[in-house]
């Protein structure tokens, strides 16, 4: 197989076909798919077939593994990949819904994960897409005068915020006493790899701007929301059993759609990488 890639999108999203991971890619061929995914942030892998230890293996020669939050969704056979499955439910017995509203995960630690990596097992017949906002593009529309007021500012990130209509399931396990109760990071950060500028924001997480009232902050953060979340802003990922996906956390927003037949599984892996204090 000769592996092609095909862009998904006019600035986020390639699509890699003709190439199996499990089959000891050459390191040329690593390298080509590591070059992709800096340029354009959602690097979708197509027709793979991967067991959990299979697919650890596979992502870390992307980098290294992130320690994820909450140890209710890892897999006891192999704890370093958790699971994402429609048919967990929240101890009020309400369905929940993982990846549900834009997000972009584990801001709220001092170091987050510079991407996140799911591997399609089951799938609903229809539905069920995750949709990606380019915020590097995002944040190149703005107005000369809003990116002025925005550069510089600083955001607290906390587990869950007050603000955000999306209800996380609580940590539990021994992690949770490393969580960190807040983190400060920019609410525009430089991309560590490319050098590009881009909002960084999480509406699940941040619960205030440095130095501003809510009465000042909340409705800039929602402006700058609406902006982002534009059509032109994003690439609608449809996905295909097999599918192994990986998103860079540093200049993208994401969100999961919950518009399937839930008596149908939607059931995923994911690992996540390590990356660096956002600046």
């Amino acid at each position: 197989m000769t592996l092609r890639l095909n862009p998904l999108s006019d600035t986020i999203g390639i699509e890699a076909v003709g190439i199996q991971l499990t089959d000891a890619p050459s390191r040329a061929d690593i390298e080509t798919l590591r070059n992709a995914f800096s340029q354009r942030s959602v690097l979708v892998i197509r027709d793979q077939r991967l067991e959990p230890d299979a697919m650890l293996g596979v992502v870390k020669r992307f980098g290294e593994v992130f320690e994820q939050h909450n140890k209710r969704f890892s897999l006891p056979e192999c704890p370093e990949i958790h699971y994402i499955w429609n048919q967990e439910r929240f101890p009020n017995g309400k369905r929940y819904i993982p990846g549900e509203g834009y997000h972009t995960d584990h801001s709220n630690d001092a170091v987050p994960p510079k991407a996140t990596v799911l591997h399609a097992v089951k799938l609903p017949d229809f539905g069920g897409d995750t949709q990606f906002v380019d915020m590097a593009s995002a944040y190149d529309g703005l107005s000369s005068d809003l990116k002025a007021r925005v550069d510089g500012l600083q955001a607290v990130h906390v587990y869950q915020s007050s603000h955000s209509a999306r209800k996380l399931m609580a940590v539990e396990g021994a992690k949770r006493d490393v969580v960190s109760d807040e983190v400060v990071h920019p609410l525009v950060r430089t991309h560590p790899e490319n050098g590009r500028r881009s909002l960084y924001l999480n509406p699940i997480r941040i619960e205030r701007l440095v130095g501003l009232d809510n009465e000042v902050a909340l409705p800039l953060l929602n402006d700058l929301l609406e902006h982002a979340t534009q059509e032109k802003y994003q690439y609608r990922h449809k996905w295909k059993v097999g599918d192994l996906v990986m998103w860079d956390n540093r200049c993208l927003m994401h969100k999961a759609n919950g518009d399937y037949d839930h008596s149908q599984d939607r059931y995923l892996l994911r690992v996540m990488l390590k990356g660096e204090k956002p600046s």
